[in-house]
């Protein structure tokens, strides 16, 4: 049996990433329920922007997509605290902070899958370049299904005073 051989960094990653995975999960599916969970909320935001600083955390000559879109989930975390800590969800901050939360969640999402399509065998072997048709499909359908959430949080999530 070959043993694989994980670096810290990288395990401390994937598992921050995972636990901000589920707290966005769980906070996404409340909202949409139209229920608040502040815990959830505040776990997910803080491990969301864990995943993206420890992404920067890892050597490369260039910069990578990864870094990009990590850039690019600071900015909006950014925004979804301001929304939630600094405006505390009044008026319009309400709907910029669901928004802003469902997208730094699908930007995880969407790194999740790549990854997947990188590392898992079976699905390395129907997109090998990490594009085509399947790994496309696979996009277009996570990131309609949180175009649809996005929008059922937006509609229903009213929260009491944060």
């Amino acid at each position: 049996m070959t043993e694989i051989a994980i670096d810290p960094l990288t395990l401390t990653h994937v598992a921050i990433t995972l636990v901000g995975l589920i707290a966005g999960l769980v906070a996404l599916a409340a909202m949409i329920g139209g229920r608040e969970r502040k815990g959830w909320i505040a776990l997910f935001l803080l491990f969301t922007v864990l995943t993206s600083v420890t992404g920067f955390f890892f050597h490369h000559d260039s910069i990578t997509p990864g870094q990009v879109v990590g850039a690019l989930s600071l900015g909006i975390l950014g925004l979804a605290l301001y929304a939630l800590y600094g405006r505390g969800l009044e008026g319009p901050w309400r709907l910029g902070f669901v928004l802003a939360a469902s997208a730094a969640l699908y930007l995880n999402v969407f790194v999740l899958v790549v990854q997947l399509f990188l590392k898992v065998p079976s699905l390395h072997a129907l997109a090998p370049a990490g594009s085509g048709p399947v790994f496309g499909a696979v996009q277009g359908v996570v990131l309609l299904a949180f175009a649809l959430a996005a929008w059922l949080a937006a509609r229903n999530f009213r929260p009491s005073a944060l």
